[in-house]
Parts: structure tokens; C-alpha cells; sequence
């Protein structure tokens, strides 16, 4: 079992060349994602052919929104619905989501028990916040998206999990066992960013019993630890894989467990903004609160268009197998390219993908030289030989608050053309050919 350990925030020996801003902002970390898409931009504009396999976004002309769904924003503008929404989010839009994930996830929820933001992000935030006070304990595994980060916000106890290949980088209720005491919040998200992998239900139940233990144990009027279970990819599974949710596993444990979910990811539809949080009442309305303060609302334009479209069953039906059989075609022949290199015997490696638009994959060459004898000495140098020799830009679970020397990336095929996967295959083969 890995140990929970704190990760650095930011480098204390920089020099800052301005006045001091706030403790937050002097030592907050701005995106790798973003910065890493800032240097391949860079290459780009200079004439490099780049294969940009990072963001976790959307190619339009590849995978575009439901067409349903953009002919109901375009007349929620041409009707003018163009002012403040409500705060909670839009009645009928709270109604779409309940009916939505009753009838596709079989749990329960009035509308007073989900709040709409604009996307998943404000979301989680509000969910920190409205939480966790400084100094609390927030359990998350790593790697994973952003939770490192939003800790720092609420300055809160880092509790990062570091997990394995062997569970698919999923955390395991023995990992988080010796963790529990103290904490108040536990992080998890299933489908998982980076990892595009899944928990199984055995796996969810177990973590599920943990909690319901811990706060069984906990004395009335003490903070009880609650479930952050990120869910934005749970529409996007493959093959035999099947999502579960707390919820549905463990109905007692609905009090101390809130959803983040939304369109963004499962309808291609990342700029339009549209997000939603289940969760018990008490805490949905200290969420409305901050989020009121914030201004982070999903544009009533997009509300009034997904109410109507997620009710319309026989096309959200249609649009995600169309959508689905696109991504699963990309990831799989990535997949078995990536195995068949490793038949071949170079030190690349990747899990067979069963949800969201991530593929793992595993590049190994730190400690081995470049054709002009450069040692590749970390895992950084690797990252960036692929980048330069074999024009292949991927994330490095190090970004994901995973360790510096873990030689595993995310792939993500949002924006991948089918012709061009071949071509990459091509050059990564040759780069790989080239090492000593």
C-alpha cells in the first residue's frame, strides 16, 4: 500500500519579481495541461507536425453536439431567454436532470436536491468549500484530475494516495482504510480522469462500507466524511464495463455523498457549460450560497436547450452510440498498436480501455541515450524526446499529481483523426527504434 503523502505546491526558491500577492496566489499552480498545450501550440505555429493527443476536449468536426440539442440553444436565443438564471439552476432543467438520472442510473432526486453550474469545475469548488475548513483532511488517490489543486484552495490536508497499474489506478478500501480518521472529505471520480479506467462493483462497495463504518463510529455533532464521486464520463463505457455510483450501491449512503455530472463529457459538449451536483439538500443550498457569490451559472440559453434534450430519449440514445463507436474505434486501435510494439519488444505498455476518451499508456526508456548519446535521465526527458523525435504529445501522470519518475501518460483521442494514428504509429516507432 502506497503511503499518503503531501505534494510539493510550488517551488519556494523562485524569486518573485513583483510585489507579494496573497499566500494562495504565490503558491498556486497554474494548469500542466494548459501549459503543455501552450508549448505545442508554439510548435505548431512554427510549421511542426504535432500528433496532440492531450486535451481532454473535443475535436467539433470530428464529434459535434447532438444536433437536437444545438437547434434547442439556437432558438432558446432567438426566444430571448438571455438574462440571469436562476441560482439553483432553471426548474425544468432540475426536472430533466432528476427524470434523466432516475430512469438511467435508478437513484432518486428532487429538484431541491441538485444545483446547476456553469460545467463541473465550479462545482467541485463549491464542494470543497462548502466542506472543508483549513487544516481538514481530504483523501484523494493520485493519479487524478486537479484534486491536489483544489485542496490548496481550501487549504486543507493533502491525503494523495499514490495507486498502482495492477487496479487500473483505482483506489483500493485497503489503501484508504488507514487514512479515514479525521478526514472529511474523500474524493474519488469513476470513470477516472486520467485513466479513463473504472471502478468494478466490488471494488465501489468496499470503499462504500469503509465510510458508512466511519461515520457510524463518528460521535453526533462531529463532521461525517462525505463522498465527492465525479462522475462526468459515466455515459462513456465500453464493452462489458459497467459504472456504479454509491448511491445506488449503498442507499444510506446518500446523506454524505454528493455527484458532480453534467454534459460536457458525455454529449461532446465541453463549451457549452452546462453542469449539475446531486446531493443531500442541506448541502446543495450552502453550495447555491457560494455559488451565488461566484456567478459561476450555466447561461440560461444552454439550461432551457438541455431540459428539452435530455428528455428525448430515442435521440440522447442514438447520439451516444454513434458517439461511443467513434471513441471505442480510436482507442482500440491505439490500444493494440501500443501491444503490438510491446510484442515487438520495445518498453511501451497500455490498459485495455474501458470508459471515457483516455487510453493509459506506459513509455519506459529513463536510464537509456538518444542516438546523440543524451541519457534520458528522467521521466521528463522521455516526456519530451517523444514530443520532439516522435512529434507525440501525451500528458504525464506526474501532472496528475502521480509521482516524477512514473513512466505513465494519457492519450486521449477527442480530437484524433483515424487516418493520422497510423502515421504516429510510424514516427513512434522510429523514435523508439533510435534509443540505445
Amino acid at each position: 500500500m502506497d503511503k499518503a503523502v503531501e505534494k510539493p505546491l510550488s517551488d519556494t526558491n523562485l524569486t518573485p519579481s513583483h510585489p507579494p500577492l496573497s499566500q494562495l496566489s504565490e503558491t498556486l499552480i497554474g494548469s500542466e495541461i494548459v501549459r503543455m498545450n501552450g508549448e505545442i501550440k508554439q510548435k505548431i505555429k512554427a510549421g511542426e507536425r504535432i500528433f496532440n493527443f492531450t486535451i481532454g476536449d473535443f475535436d467539433p468536426g470530428i464529434f459535434p453536439i447532438p444536433h437536437e440539442l444545438e437547434e434547442e440553444i439556437i432558438y432558446a436565443y432567438r426566444k430571448h431567454f438571455t438574462n440571469y438564471p436562476a441560482g439553483e439552476g432553471e426548474l425544468d432543467l432540475r426536472q430533466a436532470v432528476a427524470r434523466f438520472i432516475q430512469d438511467r442510473e435508478g437513484i432518486s432526486y428532487d429538484p431541491e436536491e441538485i444545483l446547476i453550474a456553469s460545467g463541473g469545475r465550479p462545482l467541485i469548488y463549491t464542494i470543497y468549500r462548502a466542506i472543508a475548513d483549513k487544516g481538514d483532511k481530504i483523501i484523494y488517490s493520485v493519479p487524478s484530475w486537479n484534486n491536489n489543486h483544489y485542496v490548496h484552495f481550501v487549504e486543507g490536508e493533502h491525503c494523495a494516495l499514490e495507486t498502482s497499474a495492477e487496479n487500473n489506478f483505482m483506489p483500493t478500501a485497503e489503501e484508504i482504510r488507514p487514512h479515514l480518521d479525521g478526514a472529511v472529505l474523500l474524493s474519488l471520480c469513476s470513470p477516472l480522469n486520467p485513466t479513463g479506467t473504472t471502478f468494478s462493483r466490488d471494488q465501489l462497495e468496499a470503499i462504500c462500507d469503509l465510510v458508512i463504518e466511519e461515520n457510524n463510529r463518528r460521535p453526533a455533532g462531529s463532521k461525517k466524511l462525505f463522498i465527492l464521486f465525479d462522475q462526468i464520463y459515466w455515459q462513456l463505457t465500453f464493452g462489458n464495463t459497467e459504472h456504479y455510483n454509491p448511491v445506488a450501491l449503498r442507499p444510506e449512503l446518500k446523506p454524505y455523498t454528493v455527484f458532480v455530472d453534467g454534459i460536457s463529457k458525455c454529449f461532446a459538449a465541453t463549451g457549452v457549460r452546462v453542469g449539475w451536483s446531486l446531493g443531500p439538500r442541506h448541502l446543495i443550498a450552502k453550495m447555491k450560497a457560494i455559488l451565488s457569490h461566484l456567478g459561476a451559472w450555466s447561461p440560461l440559453p444552454e439550461q432551457k436547450a438541455t431540459a428539452k434534450y435530455l428528455v428525448q430519449k430515442g435521440s440522447v440514445d442514438q447520439y451516444l452510440k454513434i458517439f461511443k463507436a467513434g471513441l471505442i474505434e480510436r482507442l482500440q486501435k491505439i490500444y493494440n498498436g501500443f501491444q503490438q510494439l510491446k510484442k515487438e519488444g520495445y518498453p511501451v505498455d497500455a490498459i485495455s480501455p474501458q470508459a471515457a476518451i483516455y487510453l493509459t499508456i506506459r513509455i519506459d526508456l529513463a536510464g537509456k541515450r538518444t542516438p546523440g548519446g543524451l541519457l534520458l535521465e528522467k521521466q521528463s526527458d522521455v516526456t519530451a524526446y517523444i514530443l520532439n523525435e516522435a512529434k507525440l504529445a501525451i500528458v504525464p501522470f506526474p501532472a496528475f499529481g502521480a509521482s516524477k519518475s512514473s513512466p505513465w501518460y494519457r492519450l486521449s483521442v477527442g480530437t484524433v483523426k483515424i487516418e493520422e494514428i497510423h502515421e504516429m504509429f510510424q514516427k513512434l516507432k522510429e523514435a523508439l527504434k533510435k534509443i540505445q
